[in-house]
């Protein structure tokens, strides 16, 4: 397995296609159809994993300060391919994420929208339900804030 963290414009195509390809497959394919290309992606770093045959398993969006949140870094479209699951590589992806938020980009905070069923997940990385629930997409959804490690 290959992990990779580049900016939009850094992609290959056959990277880009990948992204979209598991983005699509888990987050409109196996839950609900949304949106899924929100215009964002130019802003975001895009780490992901490949399979030795090149194919994209895992990934992730890293928004600097200020694109999503004013006050703080952002971490989106968390993705692991279903035939990869259960593996550590969604918590793998996120240490990686969040190491460089705190030590590149030098962030003091980061907020994800999580879906509610990930709370824990996300509570094992320091991150704590920093707002009411709401629904998105029709899925229950909490905001969640992450301090520190810079």
């Amino acid at each position: 397995m290959n992990w990779t963290l580049k900016p939009f414009d850094q992609l290959t195509l056959n990277e880009l296609y990948g992204l979209l390809r598991l983005r699509c497959e888990v987050f409109i394919v196996e839950q609900v159809a949304y949106q899924d290309i929100d215009g964002l992606d130019q802003q975001a770093w895009h780490l992901f994993a490949q399979d030795e045959r090149g194919a994209v398993i895992a990934c992730l969006r890293i928004f600097p300060k200020g694109v999503v949140y004013p006050d703080a870094a952002a971490i989106g479209r968390l993705c692991v391919s279903a035939a990869h699951r259960r593996r550590g590589l969604a918590s793998q992806m996120l240490d990686r994420a969040l190491e460089y938020i705190d030590h590149t980009l030098a962030l003091p905070a980061t907020r994800i929208s999580a879906q509610r069923y990930l709370q824990a997940f996300y509570e094992s990385r320091g991150f704590v339900q920093s707002g009411e629930g709401y629904l998105e997409d029709g899925i229950p959804h909490i905001p969640m804030l992450r301090r520190g490690g810079c």
